[in-house]
């Protein structure tokens, strides 16, 4: 029991019950059809696979936004740079631009990459060094982002026609999609750097109190920029991802709105929007939380439309189940009725 109870405490723990129930709820509507799996010319398919390979790229965006916002900011450009991202990439694959490269997808990539950094390097500068409030900072790149990308397609949508560039979300290795590779690969990168360096612990200090934690000897300002920066590149590989899985880059629709989802997921597993205390696992399962829902929704044959409606709602329990005031009041008129309940 006290196992039990240790266990329950950990962050990610309800996330992944609640995942869980998601998951029997859709076996069970669908009779048992959606555990079915089955290998195609040695690829594994299945409602499952496709859940998690549809949710890759907000896997990949929620690991850099949980880490944003442990620092107590927030990144809402995620979208725009992913656009941005799959726009270089596919004009240079193209040879729409940069001719010379021959169409070079490793080249397309590292500079859809660079392209990632740059913008985080930008909203961090933005937010540590001018000290203007994140949200304001990272609308700036929300903005003229999108601009931006167009401006690289010059206002079209542009296809490519690669089989490597495609294998960045329609690849397999060993059965498994290659998308779920890059999200474990980069999970493992980020805990590591986060768990097994003082890295995590100056992220959360500086979330909880950024005045104490400057006192204490940390360098808050590289601190920003650092998570800043990893969410600028994350945003870029998840926009190489949606441009491989559409065979082009769709500027005005890339991302779309995607910002928001990145943060539902990391509030969801837990992470407070103020900063502080952050769990990256429990935000991967936030991600296929969202995920999940949007593909019991489709599976039921509901409106996609009720998607934003359920999502709202999620937006209205974490919000009282993040205020002190709520759950203050709550637990005091479970304590009268238990009491009433033994008078």
């Amino acid at each position: 029991m006290k196992k039990l109870n240790k266990i329950s405490k950990n962050q990610a723990f309800w996330p992944f019950v609640i995942l869980l129930a998601i998951i029997l709820f859709n076996g069970i509507i669908s009779g048992g059809s959606f555990f079915q799996m089955k290998i195609v010319d040695g690829h594994l398919y299945g409602r499952i696979i496709d859940i998690i390979r549809n949710g890759s790229k907000l896997m990949i965006l929620s690991i850099g936004m949980t880490m944003v916002l442990a620092t107590g900011g927030t990144d809402i450009s995620v979208g725009s740079v992913m656009a941005i991202s799959g726009a270089i990439a596919c004009s240079i694959v193209s040879g729409s631009i940069l001719p010379g490269v021959g169409g070079n997808v490793a080249i397309a990539i590292i500079l859809a990459l660079l392209a990632g950094l740059l913008c985080g390097l930008w909203n961090g500068f933005l937010v540590a060094k001018i000290q203007i409030q994140p949200i304001v900072a990272t609308m700036i790149l929300m903005v003229a982002g999108r601009g931006i990308a167009q401006l690289v397609t010059g206002g079209k949508i542009v296809t490519v026609s690669s089989d490597a560039y495609y294998f960045i979300n329609g690849g397999y290795i060993l059965g498994i999609p290659f998308p779920v590779y890059l999200v474990v690969i980069l999970l493992i990168i980020v805990l590591l750097f986060t768990k097994k360096t003082a890295f995590g612990l100056f992220l959360e200090s500086t979330g909880c109190n950024s005045v104490s934690s400057k006192f204490a000897g940390i360098n808050v300002d590289a601190i920003k920029l650092v998570v800043y920066t990893c969410c600028g590149i994350f945003a870029a590989l998840a926009g190489l991802i949606e441009s491989a899985s559409i065979k082009g880059a769709d500027c005005n629709n890339a991302g779309l709105m995607i910002e928001m989802d990145a943060i539902l997921a990391v509030a969801i597993g837990g992470t407070s929007l103020s900063g502080g205390r952050f769990s990256i696992p429990a935000s991967i399962a936030g991600a296929l939380i969202i995920q999940s829902i949007t593909t019991t929704v489709y599976a039921i044959g509901i409106a996609p439309e009720i998607t934003q409606v359920v999502k709202a709602i999620l937006v209205v329990i974490i919000c009282l189940s993040q205020s002190k005031e709520f759950k203050e009041t709550f637990t005091r008129k479970f304590s009268k009725r238990k009491v009433a309940k033994q008078a």
